[in-house]
Formats: structure tokens, sequence, C-alpha cells
């Protein structure tokens, strides 16, 4: 595999890797209510904390964490943004305890405590709590409840383009059917001419990412809520288990092992500490990103120094008043054709870890973590007294961790 590549044509390969992650990168600060602009500085910045605990030695970019989509949602209508800001800077800390607990005891540790049969059902519960949301955003163009035909035919066409590219798509093409499935529907919009240009004439060409974010009402500095961090720490379970086949995946491709050299433990703490930072500065949670791997594996490229000038370009894309109002104008439909296609594909990944781990669901010990989790989780099941509460997603994971850790294993339940 290459692992050099000289000028100009490092610094565009280098960009391209940013243009990969674009599409999911900027989707997650879109749905939630969260900054563009902020999601784009912070995942920059996080890239590059990654990159200094990692000892620069592992070839990935850190951005948006699809699966604290619906937790922030949640999380900012039932506690505030300030106290959900407070909880996502706090996820962090559950990184570090898995990072400590790797250096301690070894990888194996994760498999131990975290086995499929509670990590797949959990990660099943973030995509399918999110249905409703994204049909309901299929319906209508925002601010009403009425079905208009419109709307349903610019979510119909963004979601056949998305899947279209993720079926047929080759090469360079098949990692960025997000960006293309967004492009298909907001061309169809302009065609129908139901585009807003309002945010982009109000941009200014240069700003500071908060300026803009604080005039939406979509930033506010963290306050620490303990009602909010318990309901969010849980839910960082399920992306700290898929950073762990992320980095075996990017093993894989680079022929490295990185669980080894620069270590599971530090790649977790990077991860963690990069989360932490993006809260703090007002975006979503950040996480290795699968399609940055599928860049690398494509271009057989392993240069790290790829990753720092996509981080560097994020960060600078981030004071583009411009690019921030563009991404404002695409229509709720547009978003919601993908949501229905990305959240129904969480829901399958977590199917799929069962799958694969070849989890015996016939054995009542499995069928028990994983029927419990199913329900609490998608139910919102809430357990607690004053504000210290656990709810839906966040007390789903606890629960598993703990059913898993106290019920028997025999042959005849393993």
């Amino acid at each position: 595999m290459e692992q050099n590549l000289a000028g100009y044509r490092r610094i565009l390969v280098g960009i391209q890797m940013l243009f990969v992650a674009f599409g999911a990168l900027v989707l997650v600060p879109l749905l939630t209510g969260l900054d563009p602009s902020i999601a784009l500085l912070s995942a920059g910045i996080g890239t590059l904390i990654f990159q200094l605990v990692t000892r620069a030695s592992v070839p990935v970019f850190l951005a948006s964490s699809f699966a604290f989509i619906a937790p922030i949602q949640f999380g900012i209508k039932e506690f505030g943004l300030a106290e959900t800001m407070g909880g996502l800077a706090s996820a962090g800390l559950v990184y570090l305890v898995l990072a400590g607990l790797v250096k301690w005891r070894g990888p194996q540790v994760i498999e131990r405590f975290l086995p499929p049969v509670v990590t797949g059902p959990v990660i099943m519960v973030i995509g399918l709590k999110l249905a409703p949301v994204a049909v309901g955003m299929t319906k209508n163009f925002g601010g009403s409840d009425a079905i208009d035909p419109l709307a349903l035919l610019v979510a119909l066409i963004t979601l056949t383009a998305t899947i279209v590219v993720v079926i047929k798509g080759k090469k360079l093409f098949s990692l960025i059917p997000i960006l293309i499935g967004i492009s298909f529907g907001y061309a169809v919009s302009l065609l129908l001419g139901v585009v807003n240009w309002e945010p982009i004439r109000s941009a200014a060409w240069i700003s500071l990412p908060w300026i803009q974010a604080i005039k939406d009402g979509s930033y506010a500095l963290p306050a620490f809520n303990i009602a909010a961090i318990l309901y969010i720490l849980p839910v960082a379970l399920a992306p700290a288990i898929e950073h762990v086949g992320d980095i075996i995946a990017i093993s894989s491709v680079t022929g490295e092992d990185y669980l080894l050299k620069p270590g599971l433990h530090r790649t977790l703490a990077g991860d963690g500490l990069a989360t932490t930072a993006a809260a703090l500065l007002g975006g979503p949670p950040n996480t290795t990103y699968s399609e940055v791997t599928g860049a690398v594996a494509l271009l057989k490229v392993k240069d790290v120094g790829l990753m720092r000038i996509a981080a560097i370009t994020a960060i600078v894309m981030a004071f583009f008043g411009k690019l921030n109002g563009f991404l404002k104008t695409i229509p709720v439909p547009v978003m919601g054709g993908i949501m229905v296609l990305l959240f129904g594909m969480i829901a399958v990944v977590g199917i799929n870890s069962l799958v694969r781990a070849k989890v015996d669901l016939t054995k009542s010990r499995n069928l028990v973590i994983a029927a419990v989790i199913l329900v609490f989780g998608i139910g919102d099941m809430s357990l607690g007294a004053g504000e210290f509460q656990l709810a839906g997603i966040g007390l789903a994971g606890v629960v598993g961790v703990l059913l898993n850790a106290i019920l028997p294993t025999s042959k005849e339940n393993s």
C-alpha cells in the first residue's frame, strides 16, 4: 500500500477525505438543531486531538456520531440545549473508563462486559427510536402536520437516489451515498421552487461559527445537570463498541495492528477526548468514520498526514458563513428521505452484529437480555428518584450490561 503522496496531490487527496465524510458530518447537526459550522470546526479539532493522543499513527477522521442523534433530540426537548451539551461533554468519560479497563486488562475486556448480545440490541434501539422522526420529516416542508404531496415526492426521490448509490455505486461514489442523495433531493427541490434562500442572504461571507449559532439558538455553554448526564452517559457504550470495530477495520485495510500499537486504550481515549471537546465547543459528539476507512482502502494510502489536511480544511470551512447558510437551505423532506434509510440501516447494523457473533436467541439468557433492552429502549422506560433518572436508550444500555453480568451462563443458556 502506498504510504506517501507528494505536493498538490497530497493536499487534494486530504481534502477528498473530508469530502467523503462531509455529507454525514453535517447531517447530524442539521437533524438535531445544532450548528453545521460548529460541527465542522469540532470535527477538525477532534481529529487533531485524536492524532495527538494516538501519536499520529492511525489514519482515521473523526466526525459527527449518528448514535447520539436521538439522545440529542430528546435531551434538548427534555432538559434544554445547555444541559444536553453538558451531558454530551460528560459522555467522553465513558471512553476514558473503557480505555482504562483496556489498558489494565487488555482489549478482550470489551467483549467480556459488552458482548454483541448487549451492544446489538442497543444499536437497534438507537435506529428504531428515530423511525417516527424520519417518517414525519417526509410528510411536509415544516410548519404543519398536513401531508404535502410535493414533500413526499422530494423525500422519495432523495431516498431512491441514495439507495441506487448504495447498491450500484462504484469506487468513490460508493463512499458518498448521503452526499449524492442530498444533491439529488436538493436539485428536485430547486426545480419545484421550494428552497428558501433567506439563510444564505442573511449569512456573512466570513464569520465566527458561534455568532450565527447564538442568534439561531443552536449554541449554549454546557451546563452540567445530573439528570441529563445520567441519560446520555450510557448511550456512549454503543459508539464506543463501534469504535473497536472501526479500529479493527482500518487495521485490516492498512496491514497494521492498531489494537497493539498505539493500542486500543489510546484510540478510545482519543475518541473520548474528541467527543468532550466537540460538546464543549457546541458540536455533536465525534466518532471514527468508516467511510474514510473505505476511502483509505480505495485510494491505497495510509498517510496519517492526509487526515490532518482534512481536519485543517474542516476548521477553515467552518468560518465560511455562506456555507453554513447554504446547508440550512436544504429542505426538510430531503433530510427525511435520507433518514428513512439511514436510521433503518443503524438498526440493521445492530441485527448484523448479532448475526456475525452467532448469538443464539433461542437460548433463554440471550433472549431475556435482548428483549429487555429493546422494550426498555423503544418504550422509553424510566427508573430513578428525583433528578436521578435513567431512561430510554441510556437505561436500556445499563440494564443490558447488568443483566449480562448477573444472569448465569451455562451450556444451555450461552
